[in-house]
């Protein structure tokens, strides 16, 4: 009778792989990318109101194109913010909302608007006969009034500073006058403000009134020039919003690192 062999069964265990394989990286990644989360929320609620704005405005619309020039008509929308990469859009939406208003059709050619290194400066220019202003006071015209009111209401939705400038050309006021150039550009400077303050424009958004007198003409060459009379704002630029703080970023590098 033939010896019968035995049949031996071998079974491998498992192994775990160290520390149960890679499975550790992937709970590591999600506390980590908690921990960013952490970070960011604890870093919105400690910045300043326009950053907490700017932020909320990418996460209703993270293209930027429906806020970027308003609603599709009128207005330069509320999550607008002046940098010097998007200046020409707002540029373009006031230029638009000033042609649509009826009251303003006849001052559009008193209005110039310019991309300069401060900002976007808007210019109220005066004619002969006193277009924004009466004549040698700082009292509004009525369409000086429409124009600030519009233009406070518009400028009124960004989270930009504004400043106000008042010029005069290099006519004299009569001799003897306790009341002069000088004088009377700050005082329609200081008018402005608080037209515009009162219709629209933040409480603490203008940061200076300055009274230039004829010390800025528009026309050096023509100093009498009723364009050299004018009332200049102009939309301060404000730094574009860094989404990845530094110190988020060096954390997303050390891990991927890993």
């Amino acid at each position: 009778m033939a010896d019968t062999q035995p049949i031996i069964i071998k079974r491998k265990k498992a192994a775990h792989g160290g520390h149960h394989g890679g499975a550790w990286k992937v709970a590591y990644a999600d506390f980590v990318t908690a921990m960013m989360a952490l970070f960011i929320v604890l870093w919105l609620m400690n910045s300043s109101k326009q950053i907490q704005e700017a932020v909320g405005g990418y996460f209703r619309d993270p293209s930027g194109t429906s806020k970027m020039v308003g609603s599709g008509t009128t207005g330069a929308g509320d999550s607008f913010t002046l940098t010097k990469d998007n200046m020409t859009k707002l540029k373009d939406t006031l230029e638009q909302a000033i042609r649509k208003d009826v009251k303003l059709d006849k001052l559009k050619n008193n209005i110039e608007l310019t991309i300069t290194p401060e900002g976007l400066r808007i210019e109220l220019l005066e004619s002969a006969t006193g277009t924004f202003f009466q004549s040698g006071v700082a009292t509004p015209t009525d369409g000086g009034k429409d124009m600030l009111i519009k233009l406070a209401e518009e400028l009124g939705k960004l989270p930009n500073k504004v400043s106000i400038e008042g010029h005069t050309d290099s006519k004299p006021f009569v001799s003897g006058a306790n009341y002069g150039n000088w004088e009377l550009s700050a005082d329609r400077a200081n008018m402005a403000r608080r037209l515009m303050q009162s219709n629209g424009l933040g409480p603490r958004q203008v940061t200076q009134v300055r009274g230039y007198a004829d010390q800025r003409l528009r026309k050096p060459d023509h100093p009498d020039d009723p364009s050299n009379r004018r009332i200049s704002l102009i939309v301060q630029y404000t730094a574009k919003l860094d989404p990845d703080p530094p110190a988020v970023r060096a954390e997303a590098a050390r891990v991927a690192a890993e």
